[in-house]
């Protein structure tokens, strides 16, 4: 019998393996976009998001290769949104998953033609990954993608992100650019395939609420990384949100406030999860996220614990 272990690191593998190929280069592409486009692609990070796809999109019965279009797509727009994220007009990074960030090694007009091939390329993907799909089905998932991923969601989160000391008092909050910038993805990531898998109301209802809590909590524990955290703990530029005046929620509570915030998002996102389980079994592999969180929880405490 194959152990779930053995089927997760099998299933690492071959997305690994899909992040880096789906996005084909010719040698008569330019050596600075090549360069760039390289070093991004043979940097894949985690995947959780093409994880997350991936699995409910199985669980949902769409075929392998459809769900693989799928996972990758999502991570192909994280990805692009980390390149423009990390230029000097954005956060003015210098690292990123360990090494120089791709602007820093090509060029930032490398860096922003890298990050929009990606973007193309995801669109590309998505749209094979819908084919197949009920045409009422393939409508709303377009029509979620553009409100995840547009001036509604991702791209608006950003731009209060950048914007946020100048934004009115009453919409100086963390919590509410998080819910564009961060959650956005995470929800993108986990509606998605259950909407082209043909997902009731009910069920669309609770991964949105377990993406609006999972994707909060990425965002504390993200904005307590930088605080507390080094790059050679984190793998990216820390100490940025202070300096830049941006939204982070351990400046404006406290660690302490905040891990308390943490773990009250953590504990009704277990509510939520456990209710899904119960309902459709195939999504039990979202426990083992859930344990992710709670690891992550224990390295920002050792990481500081005279601060924490």
């Amino acid at each position: 019998m194959i152990s779930l272990e053995s089927n997760s690191v099998d299933l690492q593998t071959r997305l690994e393996a899909a992040f880096s190929s789906s996005l084909p280069l010719s040698l008569a592409t330019e050596p600075h976009l090549s360069g760039a486009l390289w070093q991004t692609l043979g940097r894949p990070g985690s995947l959780v998001r093409a994880r997350m796809v991936y699995e409910i999109a199985r669980a949902h019965n769409l075929p392998e290769g459809r769900s693989i279009n799928l996972a990758v797509a999502i991570e192909y727009f994280h990805t692009a949104s980390l390149l423009f994220d990390d230029l000097p007009c954005m956060d003015d990074a210098s690292e990123r998953r360990g090494e120089p960030c791709v602007h820093q090694v090509h060029g930032e007009a490398a860096a922003v033609l890298a990050a929009l091939g990606l973007v193309n390329r995801a669109y590309a993907l998505l749209w094979r990954g819908l084919v197949g799909s009920p045409a009422d089905a393939q409508a709303r998932a377009t029509a979620y993608t553009e409100r995840c991923l547009g001036v509604y969601g991702l791209l608006n989160g950003q731009s209060e992100d950048l914007h946020y000391r100048q934004l009115p008092a009453a919409r100086q909050s963390p919590q509410k650019v998080a819910t564009g910038k961060t959650v956005s993805l995470i929800r993108l990531s986990l509606v998605l395939p259950a909407i082209l898998g043909g997902a009731g109301a009910s069920e669309v209802c609770w991964l949105e609420r377990l993406a609006a809590f999972w994707g909060l909590s990425y965002q504390i524990l993200d904005d307590l990384k930088d605080v507390f955290q080094q790059p050679a703990q984190t793998g990216k530029t820390a100490a940025r949100d202070e300096l830049l005046q941006r939204p982070n929620t351990a400046l404006v509570m406290g660690p302490d406030q905040s891990l308390l915030r943490l773990e009250r998002l953590l504990n009704l996102a277990d509510r939520v999860l456990d209710r899904l389980v119960a309902r459709l079994p195939d999504l039990s592999f979202l426990e083992e996220l859930r344990r992710r969180f709670r690891q992550e929880i224990i390295g920002i405490k050792a990481s500081q614990p005279s601060r924490i």
